[in-house]
């Protein structure tokens, strides 16, 4: 197990201040926000510790409201809505200097048989392995790779990313609005269902924004651009252990005033469809100095 996935296992184990008040903290980052992913991650564990053990998140959906400071701790309140026969739902609030930075509403339902079906995973991707990592492709194409994406590279995080379109990464070409990227922790996850669900919501987060700026032939890290999450949905369909690669598919069918929209699904690499996502986020053309 890497450092950096230690590192996301021992933040995601909040602390508990009161019976509905938990604490988290965040990684120690030169970035000046807190990654989104953890704050919907930390919400969602806050709200699991207030949720009987037999009932699973499906679905949750959050608003970014503030960017959060990574040297500060976060507080975690959680409102108990309701619980019902089946079902639970959750409020969650992160609180930062006295002011709400994200705000999660989650449901949660006791396991039951029912009617199936998914979606197909897609045909047409190379597998994982024939795939380079993110340290070959900076290797491979040097200068080519802007500045921002190789410093989020070359950083150990807690997962493991292999991109098929590398195009974006070494181009400002105008493509589709389309992205798929291999992507897996680094190491194992302990064998518990929630702690598997934090860790998957942690991820959703990642690579999912700047999709929706494939069509305009930039990224969310070029200097031009003014980047953030609005806010962010998913859908839990199946369990999955996180003991390998996942397929994380994503389109962007609308980038208008100033925001860009992206839905996404996680695929095992047997293509069960683990979860979907939807997101918007802040996509803001900055103009520059002449």
């Amino acid at each position: 197990m890497s450092l950096a996935l230690q590192e996301l296992l021992a933040i995601l184990d909040l602390e508990r201040l009161e019976h509905n008040l938990f604490r988290g903290r965040s990684h120690k980052t030169s970035w000046q926000r807190v990654f989104g992913g953890q704050t919907i991650a930390q919400a969602l564990v806050a709200a699991q510790r207030t949720v009987e053990p037999d009932r699973h998140v499906h679905s949750l959906h959050g608003y970014f409201m503030l960017g959060g400071d990574p040297g500060l701790p976060i507080v975690y309140e959680v409102d108990r809505i309701r619980d019902g026969g089946s079902f639970t739902t959750r409020r969650v609030v992160a609180i930062q200097n006295g002011k709400a930075i994200f705000s999660l509403e989650a449901s949660f339902q006791v396991d039951e048989p029912g009617l199936e079906h998914q979606a197909p995973m897609p045909g047409d991707v190379p597998p994982p392995s024939s795939l380079p990592s993110q340290k070959e492709i900076l290797e491979k194409f040097g200068d080519a790779i802007p500045e921002g994406i190789a410093r989020f590279w070359e950083r150990e995080r807690p997962v493991d990313m292999k991109p098929v379109i590398l195009k974006h990464y070494t181009s400002r070409e105008k493509l589709d609005p389309v992205q798929h990227v291999w992507i897996r922790a680094a190491g194992p996850i302990p064998p518990d269902r929630n702690v598997q669900t934090a860790v998957l919501a942690y991820l959703s987060d990642i690579t999912l924004l700047d999709t929706s700026t494939f069509a305009h032939g930039r990224a969310i890290f070029n200097r031009d651009i003014q980047a953030a999450s609005l806010d962010h949905a998913m859908w839990f369909h199946r369990p999955h252990p996180l003991d390998g690669w996942l397929l994380y598919t994503m389109d962007s069918p609308s980038t208008s005033g100033a925001r860009g929209f992206t839905r996404g699904a996680l695929y095992a690499e047997d293509g069960t469809l683990i979860a979907s996502v939807a997101q918007e986020g802040l996509i803001r053309v900055r103009h520059q100095p002449k």
